[in-house]
């Protein structure tokens, strides 16, 4: 629940309760029984066995050393969240209360948010994300701090915001909640990550809600590199009003066991968004996303592309459908799902699909599954570079390919430095 310094509205009092409810009533998904979740196991997983960890001797990291993304010092406004308790950061308080009267964007952790801005968080929070799964409402009954971003029609947010999620408490619950809120015109860049102190061996559960109002312009870089014996479920959706424009980059590194649903709904006539994802996995580490772009309105453009690297034993699922509703002709779609496996003991599925209901579209997907290429390891090799260099040369090459697909800058750089930081770790366990 919320702190107790704030006293949360009768409104989200009601929720939480339907939620409890709720929590009794949704099974967990049975194995190779519910569409979506034939390939993954959820054995031994007890979702009520996890607990939120009371703020005791909570304090902020120092530095950006365990960060998966590491800006330059002042790129940012940070926030951190350490457990279930929100921490502003020293150089970056949150936002003031009296912010949305005066016109001005608003971050700060959705608890202080549904209090003092009770009718505006009312309106969006589960707008997008409806309980219809038993992750859902265990998010929706517990979470605590979260975050809330509110950029006004018209305004900007000058510096990219770092949301940071931290699980340092051993076996816990890390319910996290987002709301990212752009009204018309606002343009915003929004940084999210949730990580790891040590070994905690918990599970992190989020939900996040992004809308993108008329006209709107939003970067969203979410990613996690979560201890290896943590459990991660997330569901993500993202609605784009009408000339509304997303450019959304995932990154998948940690976690034991994880499964990211991903969903863009293009709800107004000229709607864009560009989907990139990255997962780097070893060990026996199992990491499944579940994307969706959903065309409702003519005239909207989709762009979705994964790839991933995977070693040792572990394994990925990655299933897309471009789904285009009744009526939504000249949609522009396509997705594609790339991996290379380093080892003849990891597995990779590629699922992609299809839902046409308009007779004026283009729509197209692409997936391959593959290991290093041996014609390009002997043409480097034959030019006197050792195996090693050869191999990693390569890797970087086919991911590097995804941080090409947005402009140069803060978001680029943070992005593909976070990627080579994986990909040493992950060549590291090779034999």
């Amino acid at each position: 629940m919320a702190s107790a310094q704030l006293v949360e509205p009768g409104w989200l009092t009601a929720r939480r309760e339907r939620a409890v409810a709720l929590k009794g009533e949704l099974e967990l998904p049975s194995f190779r029984g519910v569409p979506g979740w034939e390939f993954f196991d959820l054995e031994g997983l007890e979702l009520d066995g996890y607990a939120v960890a009371p703020a005791n001797g909570v304090a902020a990291p120092a530095g950006l050393a365990g960060s998966l993304f590491r800006p330059q010092k002042g790129a940012t406004d940070l926030h951190v969240q350490v457990d279930g308790t929100p921490i502003s950061g020293k150089d970056h308080p949150v936002a003031d209360g009296d912010a949305a009267a005066a016109g001005e964007p608003i971050v700060m952790p959705l608890s202080r948010a549904v209090v003092e801005h009770p009718e505006l968080v009312e309106r969006h929070l589960g707008s997008l994300v409806g309980v219809d799964d038993p992750f859902v409402a265990h998010n929706e009954a517990d979470w605590t701090g979260g975050a809330f971003v509110h950029v006004p029609a018209g305004r900007k947010l000058e510096r990219p915001v770092l949301l940071w999620a931290l699980q340092k408490a051993t076996a816990s619950v890390l319910p996290w909640r987002a709301l990212i809120v752009l009204e018309e015109n606002a343009e915003a860049e929004v940084w999210e990550q949730y990580s790891s102190v040590g070994s905690p061996a918990g599970l992190v559960n989020s939900v996040v809600e992004v809308s993108v109002g008329p006209g709107a312009r939003l970067r969203y870089l979410c990613g996690q590199e979560l201890a290896e014996d943590s459990w991660l479920f997330s569901t993500q959706r993202a609605e784009l009003a009408r000339d509304a424009t997303l450019e959304w980059v995932a990154l998948g590194f940690g976690g034991g066991r994880g499964r990211v649903r991903m969903e863009t709904k293009l709800a107004g006539r000229g709607a864009s968004a560009k989907v990139t994802g990255a997962y780097a996995s070893h060990a026996r580490q199992r990491l499944d996303f579940d994307t969706r772009q959903e065309h409702a309105s003519p005239n909207t453009t989709s762009d979705l592309a994964f790839r991933g690297v995977l070693a040792d034993r572990s394994t990925a699922v990655w299933r897309g459908m471009i789904r285009v509703d009744p009526g939504a002709q000249q949609t522009d779609a396509f997705q594609e799902s790339r991996n290379l496996l380093l080892s003849k003991r990891a597995h990779a599925d590629a699922i992609p699909g299809l839902e046409i209901e308009a007779n004026d579209v283009r729509c197209t997907h692409a997936a391959a599954i593959a290991q290093v290429d041996s014609e390009q390891l002997f043409y480097l090799r034959a030019r006197g570079l050792p195996y090693p260099l050869a191999q990693r040369l390569i890797i970087d090459g086919f991911m590097q390919a995804l941080v090409e697909r947005f402009p140069e800058g803060a978001a680029h750089d943070a992005v593909s430095q976070a990627l080579e930081r994986r990909l040493q770790t992950v060549l590291g366990s090779i034999d």
